[in-house]
């Protein structure tokens, strides 16, 4: 049975129609609230094979200090979105700024000296080398500042001081991911895009990972998490988004969305039966 049609009501009368969550996600809602953004994606549409769209005029925000969540069915967007913000993939048509500076489609290697960290889901070691060698790779761009940084990274994650010797084919997947995570806050970012960072873990380094990221966040840098994970992620994240064919459906906070019967409903018994099954 297909929703009322709303084409020929006003955008005033849509409105009325609109959740909360529903509503904030509109663009128009989106441009109020973007305006003192760290970070900030507007209408975005982007793709991977020419003529084919991933992202459909999709809106996106982040607050310093935030930690915003990005969740959704298979194919929705979240990594694509991700990757388009550091400049992997193309952007077709709308804009991405830092701090109010156009970065739209701006070379990852420039994102990273502006203060932009990316973790890959996968691929994202170096594991011939030890998890020392991983962070200097982290931060070959100032290798003056190794030792400094190295320090701080410790203290986040202090099994990489433990087993700094180590190569990182010998980790587990958790550690791996601690050595990715680290490995990215080399360069000191005010920006970390996270994508499913725990993806095919075990249960406790899922609990582990998630710690984690609140840590890091208590340190002064913003966070964007890709998660499949849908409800552990609204449960530490401050806003979160839902993305549905490349568009944004709902936006609010963590806690609202969580417990939001309609996104229950639509989304979370998905996701949390297809995180359960990696």
């Amino acid at each position: 049975m297909s929703g009322p049609d709303m084409s020929k009501s006003t955008p005033a009368q849509r409105n009325k129609q609109l959740t909360h969550a529903e509503l904030a996600a509109t663009p128009e809602v989106h441009r109020e609230q973007a305006v003192n953004a760290l970070l900030r994606a507007d209408d975005i549409t982007a793709g991977y094979l020419p003529g084919i769209n991933i992202l459909e005029e999709c809106n996106f925000y982040l607050d310093d200090g935030e930690i915003v969540g990005i969740i959704g069915p298979n194919g929705a967007g979240k990594s694509t979105l991700l990757k388009t913000l550091f400049g992997l993939i193309p952007v077709r048509v709308g804009a991405v700024s830092l701090r109010g500076e156009n970065i739209t489609s701006a070379k990852a290697h420039v994102l990273v000296t502006k203060g932009v960290g990316y973790v890959p889901q996968t691929l994202n070691v170096f594991p011939a080398l030890t998890i020392e060698e991983n962070l200097e790779m982290g931060i070959y761009l100032r290798p003056k500042k190794f030792n400094e940084r190295f320090e701080f990274v410790s203290e986040l994650f202090p099994l990489l001081a433990e087993r700094r010797k180590v190569k990182a084919g010998a980790l587990s997947g958790g550690e791996r991911q601690m050595v990715a995570m680290g490995r990215a806050l080399m360069m000191e970012p005010s920006v970390l895009l996270l994508d499913e960072p725990s993806a095919g873990l075990s249960p406790m380094f899922q609990d582990e990972v998630f710690i984690r990221i609140k840590k890091i966040n208590a340190t002064g840098v913003s966070v964007i998490l890709v998660e499949q994970n849908a409800r552990r992620c609204l449960q530490i994240c401050d806003r979160g988004y839902v993305l549905d064919q490349g568009r944004n459906a709902y936006t609010d906070t963590g806690l609202n969305l969580a417990n939001d019967p309609k996104i229950i409903e639509l989304y979370l018994g998905t996701l949390a039966g297809s995180s359960e099954k990696k």
